[in-house]
């Protein structure tokens, strides 16, 4: 009975593959692909390439030729980690011998290693967390390993602290892309200091990205007003309002040099809400922008006065 149903099984199977080959273009050449029967001329899938029994592979093209799903490697560091447990695979205890043994290979894996694998192996977890807390795109992220590759390869982390570098890494390239973030929130996600992230960034401003073609943009302003008008809730038309504010001031004559970008957006953000209906206090702006109700003050003086 079961040797007739696969007789019959291999029938619908070969009848498929022939009308589907039909449907396929003038001149088919198939392979198999990743599991899948793949006409390679026009891309028309024929089916599943189900294998029962697997068959070793002894030369490169075979491996690839033979491979249904991709390695999963790491982009840099050995393959294999030798841990220190006191417990062999199979969950039994290693006696002195065993435990000297794989202490003895423990200490060559490390020796294969570089210095600068360590440092990456440190590194990418804190990058990959930093990102993830500040809700960054990838693309940013991608510069931002690029630049701390070359820092690493340099050797300016010897002595220093690798997390400012991270963070400074990732704020030079917020900075590259003109991203709206500021450098205090990359401070209190990293739980850095301020002082050591703009340490290593005025070596990475310097020394780095020079020599990677990527041009350091310090933030404006402008790109601030509807960062800080979004987090206030404001309508498109009261922002919009306020870069208007903003616009015309400077063409009056306000100087902004040596002034917090902060300032001014906050400023602008609460004359065009106190000229709307939906207005802010104080507070609450000062408190979104990170400056204090002085220097909201002040800066408000400051734009009336070029208006």
């Amino acid at each position: 009975m079961s040797i007739d149903y696969r007789n019959r099984l291999r029938v619908k199977k070969k009848d498929l593959s022939e009308q589907r080959e039909d449907n396929c273009c003038g001149s088919p050449n198939i392979e198999n692909r990743n599991g899948d029967s793949v006409c390679i001329n026009c891309g028309m899938v024929i089916g599943r390439d189900i294998v029962g029994n697997e068959r070793r592979a002894y030369t490169a093209e075979e491996v690839e030729k033979r491979r249904r799903t991709e390695p999963r490697w790491r982009g840099f560091g050995p393959r294999t980690i030798l841990p220190n447990d006191k417990v062999d695979s199979k969950g039994n205890r290693m006696g002195a011998k065993e435990k000297t043994l794989f202490s003895r290979l423990s200490k060559i894996q490390q020796s294969l290693v570089s210095s600068i694998e360590r440092n990456f192996w440190e590194a990418k977890p804190k990058l990959k967390m930093l990102v993830s807390k500040l809700n960054i795109p990838e693309y940013i992220e991608e510069t931002a390993w690029r630049v701390y590759s070359e820092v690493a390869k340099r050797k300016l982390t010897m002595g220093r602290s690798i997390d400012g570098f991270i963070g400074a890494c990732l704020y030079a390239a917020i900075r590259v892309h003109e991203f709206p973030r500021l450098l205090e929130e990359v401070s209190d996600s990293s739980m850095t200091s301020r002082h050591t992230i703009i340490r290593s960034l005025g070596m990475i401003v310097k020394e780095i990205l020079p020599d990677l073609n990527l041009k350091y943009r310090p933030i404006t302003a402008e790109q601030l007003v509807f960062r800080f008008g979004n987090d206030l809730e404001l309508p498109l038309e009261t922002q919009k309002e306020a870069l208007n504010l903003l616009n015309n001031s400077s063409k009056g004559g306000l100087n902004r040099i040596g002034k917090d970008p902060k300032g001014f957006a906050a400023s602008v953000l609460y004359m065009a809400a106190k000229n709307s209906n939906c207005r802010k206090t104080q507070a609450e702006i000062s408190e979104i922008a990170g400056i204090t109700e002085v220097t909201l003050r002040s800066r408000v003086k400051d734009i009336s006065k070029n208006l």
